[in-house]
């Protein structure tokens, strides 16, 4: 019979916490042990670490901390588990809250050079669906999964993500280098502490796996991560009660929840494993709309403008075309701003609150790589959120 182990959510917020972390490193102390088989339960506290409610306005937004997401819970030690192994994780089961949030923060996003924001949608959940006074109209059903989750990096994970990374963000590429501000646990990483300047940001996924949000990691999938550490050290958070795949404006349906998952571990089932892969059954087939309308993407463009993804190369050609070759970022943009457009011409919606939409419910699904030089993504819009 399998036991329990509970890591249990305390204190107004993470860094009242002992068992949430904010930053990533293979120094990391688990908070708990479990055996193969067992239950794990996480009381998870949401990605802005319950700096808005019901209450919070969009100046609110604009003024939020950014340091302090995402606190995760965990990190959990799993018997047997030694680098070179590969752990199973299984989502068993994901009890939301009764409150949940879309926020569009200026200076990030999918489109934050078109739509800044600042926007919140603040959502009333149940395990059925999300509906929210700011966006009436709309109810996006229950569809639950771990925007983040993943395992400990090891020392070579944290030394090639600290070198890649310090690369990208010296190039001027938008990459979130080590910061002690509100680090937690901050005998770790904070100001003066031994590795301040180490501890990996959360808002990138990596080896170890983190921030995928991947949709298809419904309940009764499994995700299969590499053992990078003895211990493993299985953490989640960041918990989203419905998504587009895309998660156009930054945000989610974010909340905090409590999930259960179970792990087995794989005997040197890791050596081959980069990335995390997810196996399931029937959980994609659940998740598609039974109506939807999609709009076709290409990588065109304005003449003159340079997309935020390519303005760090400073490429004297990219302003000058309207047509960029095999840009797969610029066909989902593309894709993107024709149905906001869309959403706000048929349905009356502000440009915030369709951006927001696509963000909840919108999917970006890839046609094709090959019909050089327009690849094609579609914006995949499920037709029976809408409530008339």
């Amino acid at each position: 019979m399998s036991n329990t182990v509970e890591v249990k959510r305390s204190g107004a917020t993470a860094k009242d916490d002992p068992n949430c972390f904010n930053r990533l490193h293979w120094a990391l102390e688990p908070v708990a042990r479990a055996k193969p088989g067992d239950y794990v339960v996480y009381e998870t506290r949401d990605a802005f670490d319950d700096q808005f409610d019901w209450s919070t306005q969009p100046a609110d937004v604009a003024a939020c901390d950014l340091n302090r997401v995402h606190p995760m819970t965990g990190p959990v030690y799993i018997e047997g588990a030694e680098r070179g192994d590969a752990l199973a994780v299984t989502i068993v089961d994901i009890a939301p809250s009764d409150y949940g949030y879309t926020v569009i923060v200026p200076g990030f996003g999918f489109l934050r050079d078109v739509i800044p924001g600042p926007f919140i949608a603040n959502w009333k959940l149940d395990r059925l669906c999300a509906v929210s006074e700011q966006i009436p109209g709309v109810r996006v059903p229950m569809c639950a999964f771990p925007g983040s989750i993943g395992v400990l990096p090891g020392e070579p994970e944290v030394a090639a993500a600290l070198e890649r990374e310090g690369a990208l963000a010296a190039a001027g590429g938008f990459a979130l280098m080590p910061d002690p501000g509100r680090a937690l646990p901050a005998h770790l990483f904070g100001e003066g502490a031994p590795y301040a300047a180490e501890g990996l940001r959360t808002v990138a996924p990596r080896e170890n796996g983190g921030n995928m949000d991947i949709k298809a990691m419904q309940v009764g999938t499994t995700v299969i991560f590499p053992v990078l550490v003895d211990g493993a050290g299985l953490w989640t958070g960041d918990i989203h009660f419905a998504q587009g795949d895309g998660e156009v404006c930054g945000t989610a349906v974010e909340m905090a929840a409590r999930v259960t998952l179970k792990c087995e571990v794989i005997k040197g089932g890791g050596k081959n494993i980069v990335f995390p892969h997810v196996s399931g059954g029937g959980q994609l087939r659940n998740t598609e709309p039974a109506r939807f309308h999609a709009i076709v993407g290409m990588p065109v463009k304005k003449k003159g403008e340079v997309p935020p993804h390519l303005a760090y190369l400073d490429s004297p050609k990219v302003a000058a075309l309207t047509n960029l070759s095999e840009d797969l970022t610029l066909a989902a943009r593309d894709a993107l701003l024709r149905m906001i457009d869309w959403i706000v011409e048929t349905r009356g919606y502000s440009r915030e609150q369709a951006y927001a939409i696509c963000a909840a419910a919108v999917d970006l699904r890839i046609g094709q790589l090959v019909d050089v030089p327009n690849i094609i993504v579609s914006a995949v819009l499920p037709l029976d959120i809408f409530v008339d």
